[in-house]
């Protein structure tokens, strides 16, 4: 098989080893494993504690908004990293340093604008 489509079938083909070895790792362990289902068994867990009440549990929206900073600092570190290596690059000093200047100044905007908003503060 030669081509263009040549590389997909190989992609195909790695991507069908891969679930036939997740596949037969789920079989084998249903195959081996013990199952003696009791009503003790089936009941929820929860944290040694029988469970009361229905499962339904609200979450406030600050825990949200703490995930969504983080995403926001993650990605700025995963910009900075590739920065430093760029910068020392001949010719691209200034431009550079404004361009992650500027990338830095939306950052602080962000981190300001919950800030005046009260996202960070945790109660």
């Amino acid at each position: 098989m030669s081509g263009y489509f040549s590389s997909y079938a190989i992609v195909a083909v790695l991507i069908a080893i891969g679930v036939a070895i997740f596949a037969a790792g789920l079989l084998v362990s249903r195959l081996l494993r013990p199952d003696h289902p009791t009503r003790e068994k089936l009941t929820t867990y929860e944290c040694g504690v029988d469970p009361v009440g229905e499962g339904w549990a609200q979450s406030q929206i600050r825990y949200y908004v703490f995930t969504y900073l983080y995403v926001v600092f993650a990605v700025d570190a995963v910009f900075l990293f590739p920065w430093a290596t760029v910068f020392a690059a001949p010719g691209f000093g200034l431009a550079t340093l404004v361009e992650m200047f500027v990338f830095l100044a939306f950052i602080a905007l962000g981190i300001l604008y919950a800030w005046r908003k009260r996202v960070l503060a945790w109660t």
